[in-house]
């Protein structure tokens, strides 16, 4: 068997198909990757990897340490359950009726804040370090309260652990 030439070695056979090797494997992981992130993806566009689930609106609130308001009427209530738990209601109550129902049912909590953009009319972040009841499993509650007219308002009330 003749020697190698000088300056020319078998790694020039070899290089090449570990250079095809690498890519193939790059390739997969990279795919496993988007797949994996892609499935994530809930039917409402959150990256949750759970989809909603209807609940009675009573679990909902609870879950904040919150009741219905007698003159509201609750809907659209969830739960999504994956690492943390969100619970999500939506109540049709009076406008007058709002701010006495947060100052009942968080005492402790904040005053609510004024403001538009992501607030809407009126907004409430309460946590068991600024007057979350203990009795709330939750460990945030958010409340965002838009004006719908003279009369009404749409509450969005959510309820998560961290």
């Amino acid at each position: 068997m003749p020697a190698a030439e000088r300056g020319h070695t078998r790694w020039g056979i070899v290089l090449p198909f570990l250079a095809l090797l690498v890519m193939v494997l790059g390739v997969l992981i990279i795919g496993l990757f988007l797949w994996a992130w892609s499935a994530d993806e809930a039917r409402d566009g959150t990256r949750t990897g759970k989809a909603r689930a209807t609940v009675p609106c009573t679990e909902a609130l609870a879950f904040g340490a919150a009741e219905r308001p007698a003159k509201a009427r609750a809907h659209d209530c969830t739960v999504q359950r994956g690492i943390d738990t969100l619970y999500a209601a939506v109540l049709r109550m009076p406008r007058e009726d709002v701010r006495g129902w947060l100052r009942e049912t968080y005492p402790n909590g904040p005053e609510p804040r004024t403001g538009g953009g992501a607030c809407g009319a009126l907004c409430l972040d309460v946590t068991h370090e600024n007057g979350l009841p203990g009795t709330a499993e939750a460990h945030v509650v958010q409340v965002r309260v838009e004006y719908e007219n003279a009369e009404n308002a749409l509450v969005r009330f959510s309820a998560f652990t961290m």
